[in-house]
């Protein structure tokens, strides 16, 4: 009956535990970033040409202590979208709360039509 009683007392704050491990109201900084970054690129008006194509880079990335986005490369075959990407995100600041100054982040952008 002892051992019954300390097995039921360990499962449930191992239960406890994991409920109170399970917080709803986190965010994930990746999320938030790349959210941020899609509002940084939306277009404002027509600047491409692309004749029913989908234009498509994958963007490296890093911060800097102060929060700013700092493009490595832009891995694309169009030259215009590359430029593209560049000026709108470089040295734009986002609001992160936790972060880690210099790790390096990759982003997928697609343009289509």
């Amino acid at each position: 009956m002892r051992k019954l009683s300390l097995v039921f007392a360990a499962a449930l704050l191992f239960t406890a535990g994991n409920v109170f491990a399970n917080n709803a109201t986190t965010v994930d900084p990746s999320q938030s970033l790349s959210e941020q970054i899609s509002d940084f690129l939306k277009l404002k008006d027509n600047v491409f040409n692309i004749d029913n194509q989908d234009l498509t880079a994958n963007v490296l990335f890093t911060l800097n202590h102060n929060k700013e986005i700092v493009v490595i490369s832009v891995d694309t075959e169009s030259d215009v979208l590359e430029g593209f990407v560049k000026s709108r995100l470089n040295y734009q600041e986002v609001a992160l709360t936790d972060f880690h100054e210099g790790k390096l982040y990759t982003v997928p952008v697609r343009i289509k039509e």
